[in-house]
């Protein structure tokens, strides 16, 4: 073997070295990275305690509610349906605060007849605001009991109608809370961030 060919196979070896060592090399890195880049995202404790939730909406049905948990607290998400949509001014008679004027219980862009930003949507949290009881759904319509659907609590009778406003002559004090929420497209909504909210 002579001198020119020991010179090859050292420059073959030596740039098979260093692309193994390359490779070797962006390996590590990436498994590395890995772990590091997923310990940015917040863990789902993070996302309980605060972090908004995102909700799909698309495939959701008139009449159909959805529960999710936002900061530990239920949150119901109810598609009306027109004839919902249609019973809602029926009962403002009976109702404690039907035009939502304690401020406190919704964000403004929510404090309209629907209580909320698209009205075919309602967003409110499940939690009654006498001693926070998780009320029912109780959508069927009863004249009889003067009942146009709505939200019902089994501990101690409150009662709330399909915009979440509270009836008199229940121990409830105020209408369900409306969480802070936007639409970020047509099929999702974002409970917990209300920026950009029409």
């Amino acid at each position: 073997m002579n001198e020119d060919d020991v010179d090859r196979i050292d420059r073959n070896r030596r740039h098979f070295l260093t692309v193994a060592t390359a490779v070797t090399g962006a390996v590590g890195v990436g498994f590395v990275a890995v772990p590091f880049l997923s310990s940015l995202k917040p863990s789902a404790r993070a996302q309980a305690l605060g972090a908004p939730v995102e909700v799909p909406i698309g495939s959701m049905q008139p009449g159909e509610m959805v529960r999710v948990l936002w900061r530990g607290r239920l949150v119901f998400v109810l598609r009306r349906s027109e004839a919902m949509m249609a019973r809602l001014p029926e009962s403002l008679a009976d109702l404690r605060d039907p035009n939502s004027e304690v401020a406190e219980q919704q964000p403004d862009y929510a404090a309209n007849e629907t209580r909320s930003v698209n009205p075919e949507f309602l967003v409110v949290e499940g939690s009654c605001t006498h001693l926070g009881c998780a009320p029912l759904e109780d959508f069927e319509v009863r004249p009889a009991e003067n009942w146009a659907g709505g939200f019902f609590c089994p501990c101690h009778g409150s009662k709330f109608d399909l915009a979440g406003r509270v009836y008199k002559g229940v121990p409830a004090p105020t209408n369900l809370r409306v969480p802070p929420h936007r639409f970020v497209r047509d099929d999702l909504i974002l409970i917990g961030q209300d920026t950009g909210a029409a």
